[in-house]
């Protein structure tokens, strides 16, 4: 075993004598060392009900057989973090994280890894962490939250605090309403309530086959969780026996799986970054092109929220990810998966209970994924969009562009009537490496949606949340801070965004672009020092996924 090198030989006695001080038994010594990396934090719903998790699958390695070790690494809410500075730390946690857990797992020699995980770029930063170790490992995502209720109405954590704070701030309702809005929006711990990023990578993480059959929408805080806990603890120890590792499952084919499972289901633009990311840790070539191409024969087969009607727990009482995968299973690959089943096992053993929540390929929504990649002068190195997200009547436009240097200009603007039906926001400086960190502008994108301004659109740098919906395009590439285009756009310039051409055009000609270019000066970089500083030298275009190549 790897942990043979810690605990074997008398060489190794004093190694042993500090395990032994953590209460392991003589005759557990001889068992596979399994960590248990677990997100827990009280500061993040998603993450605060994870000790009892822990509980259900330290005892499942156990019952296995193997020797657990619980250890920890940070997490950041992007909904507490987003609209201030703070947001600027989300996206770069997502390396630190995977960093800590190869420091840990390689430090301790450790056997195997069971991941307790559920938010935005936790979930991710396991997953690289994961493919980088390449030890026998399996997930455990914490699962989504049950919608809130408010007289006698489902809330949810995006329509029921973003957008109503955007309705309070115009006195479309009061501050009572405000108040009774977000203290029922978030009823408990889980996963915000739709198919936001965090429960589109959870899903995403079981179609790939890190986690067990139903483990994506097995809601936070029932039963059905803690077994898959329990469950997924024995069987790790197993995986660590036969020697099934994560480059074993995390192949070519579980990737593409990935992609058309996104698309599918019309999940967060972020996974155009983090899915590349993973894939670069396991060694394996995936851009913006993958997703693209894939879009135009993926149908987009359910409506949940934020562009749909339905919840998460509608989504799990449906079938969950394996009826999605049923009826995906001739566009999916035959794969290995961490619960000894194969995808295509998988998809002839799941049942689909409602076929509006979740339809069959031939009667989907759109007849395209949920994703497309734009391309033009502005943006030669590909942007993104939620196109299931987006109004037909929105599908082309044309508009007028009101520069902003920073999120914070962009929604004083917003708030204070500047912006009118028929405007493009641009928002710039905040990508990977201008913000630095690529912040996510769930506030703007809710507050033009909480004031109905129904004709326009938002561009940017930056990215935005699984939450988002209407005519955004994020992951602008070449940012405005490496030179990228969208840095000499000016107020008054029209840009057209055209999704069923897939692309988006600075409606100005060549040569006057070449006059700003000459006269062009970049502002100062927004971080001096400390680790936004270190990850803004270091960090690649959200083209490439907004990650950290060691062959840089």
């Amino acid at each position: 075993m790897r942990s043979d090198i810690i605990k074997k030989g008398c060489q190794r006695a004093p190694n042993r004598a500090l395990i032994y001080g953590t209460g392991v038994s003589k005759n557990q010594m001889d068992a596979p060392f399994i960590g248990i990396c677990s997100s827990f934090t009280d500061l993040i719903p998603g993450h605060s009900g994870m000790r009892i998790l822990e509980r259900f699958a330290e005892k499942g390695i156990h019952t296995g057989g193997g020797q657990a070790f619980i250890f920890s690494v940070p997490g950041v809410c992007d909904g507490i973090s987003m609209g201030h500075s703070g947001m600027r730390y989300s996206l770069p946690s997502r390396d630190a994280i995977a960093d800590i857990i190869e420091c840990v797992v390689n430090a301790h020699s450790l056997d195997g890894v069971l991941f307790i995980t559920n938010c935005d770029k936790i979930t991710p930063g396991m997953l690289m962490a994961a493919a980088r170790l390449n030890v026998p490992s399996i997930f455990v995502t914490a699962g989504p939250m049950m919608s809130g209720n408010y007289r006698m109405k489902r809330r949810d954590f995006i329509t029921d605090s973003f957008e109503a704070a955007s309705k309070a701030a115009t006195g479309e309702i009061d501050e009572d309403e405000i108040t009774n809005m977000e203290m029922t929006a978030c009823p408990g711990e889980g996963a915000c309530q739709g198919l936001f990023t965090a429960n589109t990578m959870a899903c995403l993480t079981e179609v790939m086959g890190m986690s067990m059959p139903g483990c994506a929408t097995a809601m936070a805080g029932m039963a059905k969780k803690r077994r898959i806990a329990f469950d997924s603890g024995v069987r790790l120890v197993s995986l660590v026996k036969e020697d099934i590792k994560p480059l074993d499952i995390m192949n070519e084919k579980a990737f593409r799986n990935a992609i058309k499972a996104d698309l599918a289901l019309g999940g967060s633009t972020n996974t155009t970054l983090h899915l590349p990311a993973i894939a670069y840790e396991a060694g394996i070539n995936l851009n913006l092109d993958s997703f693209d191409v894939l879009s135009k024969e993926t149908p987009h087969i359910t409506s949940l929220l934020p562009g749909g009607k339905y919840f998460m727990e509608d989504f799990e009482f449906a079938g969950g990810v394996p009826a999605v995968m049923k009826s995906l299973e001739n566009h999916l690959e035959d794969n290995i998966t961490v619960s000894g089943m194969t995808v295509k096992e998988i998809c002839k053993a799941a049942e689909n209970y409602d076929e509006d929540i979740i339809r069959p390929v031939d009667n989907p929504y759109h007849k395209e994924g949920g994703i497309a990649v734009l391309r033009g002068n502005i943006a030669p190195g590909g942007s993104v969009i939620k196109q299931s997200a987006v109004q037909p009547d929105m599908m082309i436009f044309t508009g007028t562009a009101k520069t902003f240097n920073s999120e914070e200009d962009a929604m004083a603007a917003i708030m204070g009537g500047v912006i009118k039906n028929g405007d493009i926001v641009v928002i710039r400086y905040e990508g990977p490496k201008g913000g630095p960190g690529m912040r996510e502008m769930l506030a703007p994108t809710a507050a033009i949606m909480g004031l109905g301004l129904t004709k326009v659109a938002l561009i940017t740098d930056g990215r935005f949340s699984g939450g988002t919906r209407g005519p955004c395009v994020g992951h602008i590439s070449p940012e405005a801070a490496e030179g990228g285009m969208i840095a000499l756009v000016k107020d008054d310039d029209k840009i057209t965004i055209n999704i069923p051409e897939r692309r988006i055009h600075l409606e100005v000609s060549n040569e006057e672009l070449e006059k700003r270019r000459a006269d062009f000066t970049a502002p100062a970089p927004k971080a001096a020092s400390g680790y936004l500083a270190k990850y803004a030298k270091g960090v690649s275009s959200a083209g490439d996924g907004a990650i950290f190549k060691r062959d840089k």
